[in-house]
């Protein structure tokens, strides 16, 4: 088979686009929105996804085990303790001091809800991050195509209908590479080579060892990859009859205090109002960590007895019906994902996080997981392909061969000056843009 000048993996095994998911790629994603539009310019066309809608998080119903309680007072006072950890955080950089966990931070500013279950239940909801160099609205995108329409669209500015050098459901197993090129071994027996490669395994299953490397992985690439936590983030989805809809589908959010475990099925998103799916009698609850292990390992009517007794609490067990359509994915347990995206655990340095992105010999890395500044989003993993991409066209086109750099030796805090491109640091976490 002759030499193709690159091959690029998105994971281990490669879904064709009737079956495509990805965790960030996810149809029911937040996006941010540069005045409501998300869009990407290419070739002088604009092609958008059209379905979507503002998530307004005010508009907020919060409940307990007894049905509506009205604690969204306490979101304010977390929001206050938030933006002192923010500040805190700041400080932390720019001194370069030791780093501590949000938990600490919240405490420090005078957030501690104990066994409190309604304060626990804002932590759980007040988590969403917001970019100040786009915007600082989140819209839901809703569109029927799915975000796989995002990426279908791209592809089809340079690949054809049936196009040979795209490989669908092919799964890898081995990737041998050195200082000339890289060769990539397949399940089925065949192998191609090519002067350069792209690997962008989620960082899930760098970890799980699904994929051997020849040579292994020098040791400051693999300390990379294992110091690296994945998260696990499960929306969950039921459709009531749309004439029994029993929730107020004028809020857009409802959040759930449990009294018994923190994050058990705490935040609930409606689709059946105005600007979404009205009449579509949908909505999702979300679970994260702990809790998505739990769902993802148990079978679909385990979990729908579990929500349907939460629903039930919430809205009284006389008015919720049978669902008629229910179903979740299972991100940690697909071989090609094994999570949804990458978190960096506390005290890790923009060196250790360099050693995950960099590239060993003609091997190059990319993914949501090697974004230094937007880790476990869509446009992290997008602005890491154009990047790894950009550079790899140029050395085929003749520019000298650069390595990027990495750290055999690791220094326990990140210096203000290492806060750079070379280190994967492009945009500067001071710039607001009068979004605050």
């Amino acid at each position: 088979m002759p030499p193709s000048p690159i091959l690029s993996s998105s994971s281990p095994r490669l879904r064709n686009s009737s079956g495509a998911r990805e965790p960030c790629l996810d149809a029911g994603q937040e996006v941010q929105s540069d005045e409501h539009v998300c869009y990407r310019e290419s070739r002088s066309t604009r092609r958008r996804l059209t379905e979507r809608s503002y998530s307004d998080y005010s508009s907020i119903a919060t409940y307990n085990e007894t049905g509506i309680l009205n604690f969204t007072g306490l979101l304010d006072e977390y929001e206050e303790a938030y933006a002192k950890l923010e500040q805190d955080a700041g400080y932390i950089l720019t001194q370069n001091l030791q780093d501590r966990s949000v938990r600490s931070g919240l405490s420090l500013a005078g957030w501690k809800p104990g066994k409190d279950a309604a304060s626990q239940a804002v932590e759980w909801w007040d988590q969403n991050t917001t970019f100040y160099q786009y915007s600082d609205e989140n819209n839901f995108v809703f569109d029927g195509r799915g975000f796989n329409a995002f990426i279908q669209g791209e592809a089809s500015t340079f690949l054809r209908n049936n196009d040979s050098r795209l490989l669908l459901n092919t799964i890898v197993t081995n990737i041998s590479y050195n200082e000339n090129g890289v060769s990539i071994d397949i399940e089925d027996g065949n192998c191609i080579h090519a002067d350069y490669a792209i690997c962008t395994f989620s960082l899930g299953v760098l970890q799980s060892d699904t994929i051997t490397f020849e040579p292994e992985l020098p040791e400051w690439k693999l300390l990379g990859i294992e110091t690296f936590t994945m998260g696990t983030y499960t929306k969950i989805f039921l459709q009531f009859p749309p004439d029994q809809v029993f929730w107020n589908t004028s809020y857009q959010f409802l959040l759930y205090a449990d009294p018994h475990e923190r994050g058990y099925y705490p935040v609930w998103q409606s689709l059946d109002g105005e600007g979404f799916l009205p009449g579509s009698g949908i909505i999702f609850v979300t679970v994260v960590q702990s809790q998505s292990y739990m769902v993802e390992a148990q079978d679909d009517e385990t979990t729908k007895e579990e929500i349907l007794d939460v629903l039930r609490n919430m809205f009284g067990a006389e008015n919720v019906p049978e669902p008629i359509a229910f179903m979740y994915p299972r991100w940690s347990l697909e071989p090609w994902a094994y999570g949804s995206y990458s978190n960096w655990p506390v005290g890790t340095t923009l060196e250790m996080h360099q050693n995950l992105r960099a590239n060993v010999d003609r091997l190059y890395f990319a993914g949501e997981a090697t974004s230094s500044q937007y880790f476990g989003f869509l446009h992290g993993a997008w602005f890491e392909g154009q990047a790894v991409g950009s550079t790899i066209a140029g050395l085929i086109e003749g520019a000298n061969h650069t390595v990027e750099v990495h750290y055999e030796t690791l220094h326990g805090t990140t210096t203000e000056e290492e806060y750079n491109i070379m280190n994967g640091w492009q945009v500067s976490p001071f710039l607001t843009y009068g979004f605050v």
